[in-house]
């Protein structure tokens, strides 16, 4: 079988290609379908190994379609580049190590994401767009209003035209935020439609439906989380979850030497925030479900501050929803989660 290692980039690709006779041949394509269907569609079935991207998905199975078998690797795996020099980096010589993992089997295969998760992600994509786009339109309104002298009552995102309805304008000024306005309440017609989709993943996902009995976690949280994850046999525990998301402190020690900095960020910087928002819900709730988890991320803002342990109470949570989903059961406020991921009783734990 034929080795070939691909850099795939958004417009032009390097391959790098093992014979079975042993000779290298190297040559750089648009990174087209038509491109490689031509250069690559009449050759016997040939082991491909790219780097896990932006394009990765749609050219490994491009790539699959033309008979070929496709390993999308996880760039962070170290010893895939063993063979390429740290002095010197261009396109070819990526290509090569990429070659050389491929026939010696230094890689790390990453996750590729099902099909039907990967267009929630894109339905998440989507509302964040919209959601953004709409905060920049009420910032400029309320910016423009208060330097006239005018405030608008505080409330949600969604009912700020109403609340901006009962300030009394000069007509120049409604002239002039007119543009803005019917911009906003466009935004706000589309969210609709997308809030819409998104309940509909809900309705037909039980997984969803029983991570949104959590504290904190609302309809998109739960969607994101699954879509975030896609496969919950893919994690070992909690603590490999929160890895992934980036919630956990990064570290840089040596010998003697310990330090622990900041959370990684690493992973969905989308999940993330959805967690810390949904952490935020459940320190300023006063329900008898939360009682738990804000005494106990109540202890931790008196050691670290308040900042520090809604990261914290985030990282908890996200145990909490991968129990859940591991389980298949719902949340239970009595129980709390073992920091390898299994539940165990609030009672048993000092």
């Amino acid at each position: 079988m034929e080795h070939i290692g691909i850099d795939v980039h958004k417009n032009e690709s390097q391959i790098c290609r093992l014979t079975e006779e042993g000779e290298i041949l190297e040559q750089r394509i648009a990174t087209r379908r038509d491109r490689w269907a031509a250069v690559l569609g009449k050759l016997p079935r040939a082991r491909v190994l790219i780097e896990a991207s932006t394009e990765s998905e749609w050219v490994a199975r491009c790539l699959e379609e033309l008979g070929h078998e496709v390993i999308v690797a996880d760039p962070k795996y170290a010893p895939m580049y063993a063979t390429r020099s740290r002095r010197i980096k261009t396109d070819r010589r990526d290509a090569q190590a990429l070659m050389d993992a491929c026939r010696l089997g230094a890689y790390r295969p990453a996750h590729r994401t099902s099909d039907a998760q990967r267009q929630v992600r894109a339905l998440l994509v989507v509302r964040d767009n919209l959601v953004r786009s709409r905060v920049r339109q009420i910032q400029v309104i309320r910016a423009l209003t208060r330097r006239e002298g005018l405030r608008v009552r505080s409330g949600e995102a969604a009912t700020f035209g109403e609340r901006l309805s009962e300030v009394e304008r000069p007509e120049w000024l409604s002239r002039i935020l007119a543009p803005v306005i019917a911009a906003m309440n466009e935004v706000n017609q589309q969210l609709a439609v997308v809030d819409q989709a998104i309940l509909q993943v809900v309705e037909g996902d039980p997984v969803v439906q029983r991570l949104d009995t959590a504290p904190g976690v609302g309809a998109v949280t739960a969607v994101a989380f699954v879509a975030t994850l896609d496969q919950v046999e893919r994690f070992e525990g909690a603590h490999q979850v929160e890895c992934y998301l980036g919630l956990v402190p990064g570290e840089q020690s040596s010998g003697e030497r310990q330090h622990r900095g900041p959370v990684t960020k690493a992973g969905n910087p989308r999940m993330r925030w959805l967690l810390v928002e949904a952490a935020w819900c459940i320190l300023r709730s006063r329900h008898s479900d939360t009682e738990h988890l804000r005494q106990w991320a109540e202890r931790i803002a008196l050691r670290r501050g308040r900042r520090i342990a809604t990261v914290a109470l985030a990282r908890r949570l996200a145990g909490i929803l991968y129990a859940m989903w591991r389980d298949g059961t719902e949340y239970d406020p009595r129980r709390r989660v073992h920091p390898r991921g299994a539940q165990v009783p609030a009672s048993a734990v000092a």
